[in-house]
């Protein structure tokens, strides 16, 4: 917040015959394309909308980058000031309050974004290391059992189960009858299930 010195005296309908606002004065000349003016009024008020947007930002980086924002919108909008509403350095506070808030809310919500963009590339593209784990060790032992089959069974499970072909394939592929394909995959997978300590589902 502004220290009690610095705050605006907008709300008092008379205010006391002191003098000009300079601020207000700078505002009015850089609207009229002054950048004497508009770099005079960034020396005099650069220190104080820095502290103000700092308190908000909490990022002396971040503050000063707001800051620059603060002044470009200033060069750009000066003529929106209305001396009428209020001092120059009230309105320039403002500016600076606004700037800074949708800058946090901005980091924030780009934050939130990159972690959720983060977890769920994890998710997606991290392994599970036990899980590969068990399923090699399980793939080695289905193998060894594959092994231990009859010669018929075994070739009817390879071609079904690491080749991929369909039992219509398989029959082809093998001259046999399709039923006969069927029953050797059927008896070869009891077979399996047996040795590898897997129980039919009921």
């Amino acid at each position: 917040m502004l220290e009690p010195e610095d705050r605006p005296t907008r709300r008092d309908p008379n205010p006391p015959a002191a003098g000009p606002d300079p601020c207000g004065e700078l505002l009015a000349r850089t609207a009229a394309g002054d950048t004497r003016a508009f770099e005079e009024l960034f020396r005099n008020q650069g220190s104080v909308l820095l502290a103000v947007i700092l308190r908000i930002v909490r990022s002396r980086a971040l503050a000063e980058e707001v800051l620059q924002d603060v002044f470009a919108e200033v060069w750009e909008d000066c003529t929106r000031f209305e001396s009428s509403r209020g001092s120059g350095r009230a309105w320039l506070v403002t500016i600076s309050r606004r700037r800074a808030i949708d800058r946090v809310r901005s980091v924030s919500a780009q934050r939130e974004r990159d972690t959720a963009h983060g977890e769920r590339q994890l998710h997606e593209a991290a392994p599970d290391v036990q899980h590969e784990a068990l399923e090699n060790i399980e793939s080695a032992r289905a193998a060894r059992a594959v092994k231990g089959l009859p010669e018929d069974q075994a070739r009817a499970i390879a071609l079904a189960y690491y080749r991929g072909m369909t039992h219509v394939e398989i029959a082809d592929h093998l001259g046999v009858p399709l039923g006969t394909v069927k029953t050797r995959i059927r008896d070869g997978m009891r077979r399996l299930r047996s040795s590898l300590g897997v129980t039919d589902a009921r």
